[in-house]
């Protein structure tokens, strides 16, 4: 089994200093260690921004992949070997802008994939355009005020709920014990899994700080259902006065593999297909 040491990369990390992607970073290597997952069964999928950094800094199987479509990549590696713990890195930006139509229908097909949404609120990476997160109003250099960003944040949460997620949850780079709780949930959830960690962009969001979120985040209290949608819809569209953090809807559903026709006594990427009775088909085809 792996152990943090055997997770250090030997990249240097170039994130900025005090960012929340180190928590996130951290938190991650904790999880898997916890689960005791063999590294060649884990694969991390990432797409464009500083989130897709993530991979680098991390010694496991990856693949960094176009902007927004970390999860049509995710989502076939795991149909071809479903052995593995495959698990999303995206932005807001990456995630909720190019991506949005891909995260909508992987929740619908309840893909089996733990998917984590680095939500800082703001284009980090490329010198802090507004996001599809940036709340209504927020200055940037491509939402000058008045009126600066004129448009409510993406409730993508709400519409993942909706859509047929089956695990969906929040949580903050800098309460790093739920994190890795949260995180290690995502991961053995069998269906489709999606977490919101708000984290800081230290450089370029001077409104969604550390003193921000420590002000008004706050744990669910056990007593809370995860099963009801309409509850879970609810308290993920809480305002902005109070952000809560936990697992806001659970269910057990079919995957999407179940419903495929899929080799059952083997891996699809170990699927031999005869040369021979390809032709037969084409040929077939040419005679008909």
């Amino acid at each position: 089994m792996i152990t943090l040491k055997d997770l250090t990369a030997p990249q240097k990390v170039t994130w900025c200093s005090g960012c929340g992607n180190f928590g996130i970073l951290s938190s991650l290597k904790k999880a898997l260690v916890s689960l005791e997952i063999p590294h060649h069964e884990i694969l991390l999928v990432s797409g464009i921004g500083c989130s897709g950094k993530l991979p680098h800094y991390i010694n496991v199987n990856s693949i960094h992949t176009l902007h927004g479509r970390a999860i049509p990549v995710a989502t076939g590696a795991h149909l071809v070997n479903q052995d593995l713990k495959v698990i999303v890195h995206a932005g807001d930006g990456d995630m909720l802008g190019e991506g949005l139509g891909h995260m909508l229908h992987a929740a619908r097909r309840n893909v089996n994939i733990a998917v984590f949404v680095h939500n800082n609120g703001v284009m980090g990476l490329t010198k802090g355009q507004y996001s599809p997160l940036s709340p209504r109003g927020y200055i940037s250099v491509t939402s000058p005020p008045p009126p600066g960003v004129p448009m409510e944040p993406v409730s993508y949460l709400a519409m993942a709920i909706a859509s047929g997620a089956t695990f969906v949850a929040r949580a903050f780079s800098g309460k790093t014990k739920h994190l890795v709780e949260i995180m290690s949930k995502a991961i053995q959830h069998k269906g489709f899994a999606i977490v919101d960690i708000l984290q800081p962009c230290v450089t370029w969001n001077r409104q969604l700080t550390w003193d921000y979120y420590n002000d008004k985040v706050y744990l669910i209290e056990d007593e809370y259902e995860p099963s009801d949608k309409i509850a879970a819809i609810e308290k993920v569209m809480e305002s902005n006065e109070r952000i809560p953090l936990g697992v806001f809807f659970q269910a057990e559903k079919p995957d999407l593999a179940s419903g495929l026709s899929i080799p059952i006594d083997g891996k699809l990427k170990d699927h031999q297909t005869s040369l021979s009775r390809l032709q037969d088909i084409i040929d077939r085809f040419v005679l008909e």
